[in-house]
């Protein structure tokens, strides 16, 4: 089966750190950190709906300005989560321009900020063009464990890092796929059809056996309906897990943050990580706080990670991409 999204570093290895997920079968996106995206057109922007924020250096939180000046009076809603100040962020972010004719815009654009702590408490607060994006509170909440976003096909987890301050590292899982054998229906006499959204939707969610389904299809001898429970339709389900995509950018080499990984990117099957410096210079990135390209290796490595993207390469090695991707790989491939 297709996976749900397809995930795309936004610049190229060398330039400021973001992903950009795009949802196949739907006009709608997700956004890892908001350095440049001065690459992306309007049209990819607007589908954006919710954007996580690692931390707010400038290389992974200037892209706010070019993108609210897109969606501004284009686009009603989009959700923001950073880590501790970051609704103090957003807002005087928005307190920098003079908004004394936003509010007369046909579509009023409100921005959900989250703002995570480490001890896994979040609260909201919303800036609406129509109020000339003042600050209004919102609900405070615990996390349960480290999930921040749960939709039916897919979800987004968090953990704190240390890069010297707080930084977030993400993972986006896809739901559990059902697959259909439609020999195994023909079997039975049904055919394929709009119903059998409804079957892997109440096969996923854990419906016992006698639930009903409602069989619909048309043909020559008119339009037909039968109503089979669920536990005799299993035989033709197949059960296959998502897939896991992680995002690393902006940590120290420690074993903290190694174990921290551990917990949230386990056996991952894409994992997006920084490679910023050569193993060469590995006490300079220490001092820097960055990963070292083998280091990046090592941590996929021990991740068991099926796949592995490098990228925020030191502009320092700008001749010299390859060595950066080949020590990732040694280190990965073991």
């Amino acid at each position: 089966m297709r996976p749900l999204f397809e995930p795309a570093l936004v610049n190229d290895v060398f330039g400021d750190p973001g992903l950009y997920v795009d949802f196949r079968e739907e006009r709608r996106a997700l956004l890892f950190d908001f350095g440049d995206l001065s690459v992306l057109p309007p049209r990819k922007l607007l589908r954006i709906s919710h954007i996580f924020v690692t931390h707010a250096h400038i290389d992974h939180f200037v892209g706010f300005d070019r993108w609210l000046r897109v969606v501004l009076g284009r686009k009603e809603r989009v959700t923001l989560y950073g880590g501790p100040d970051f609704i103090a962020q957003v807002e005087h972010k928005l307190a920098a321009y003079t908004w004394n004719v936003v509010h007369r815009y046909d579509i009023a654009l409100t921005i959900d900020a989250v703002e995570i702590e480490p001890g896994g408490r979040a609260r909201s607060a919303s800036f609406c063009s129509r109020d000339r994006f003042r600050r209004v509170e919102g609900d405070a909440w615990n996390l349960h464990d480290d999930l921040l976003l749960a939709e039916e096909s897919f979800r987004v987890r968090a953990r704190f890092l240390d890069h010297d301050i707080l930084c977030l590292a993400f993972a986006l899982e896809e739901s559990t796929h059902v697959n259909v054998w439609k020999n195994r229906l023909a079997e039975m006499g049904l055919p394929t059809g709009h119903w059998l959204h409804a079957l892997k939707r109440t096969a996923k969610s854990g419906a016992a056996d006698d639930a009903p389904i409602e069989v619909r299809w048309r043909d020559r001898d008119g339009e037909h309906v039968v109503t089979r429970r669920l536990g005799e339709l299993r035989p033709a389900l197949e059960f296959v897990p998502g897939r896991r995509v992680g995002y690393v950018t902006d940590i120290r080499y420690t074993e903290a943050n190694l174990r921290t990984l551990d917990e949230l990117l386990a056996g991952v099957d894409l994992l997006f990580i920084e490679s910023v410096f050569l193993d060469s210079e590995a006490e300079h990135a220490a001092r820097k706080n960055h990963l070292t390209a083998k280091q990046a290796g090592t941590i996929a490595r021990r991740l068991g990670a099926k796949a592995v993207v490098p990228f925020h390469f030191s502009p320092r090695y700008e001749d010299r991409a390859a060595e950066l991707h080949a020590e990732v790989q040694a280190a990965w491939r073991g």
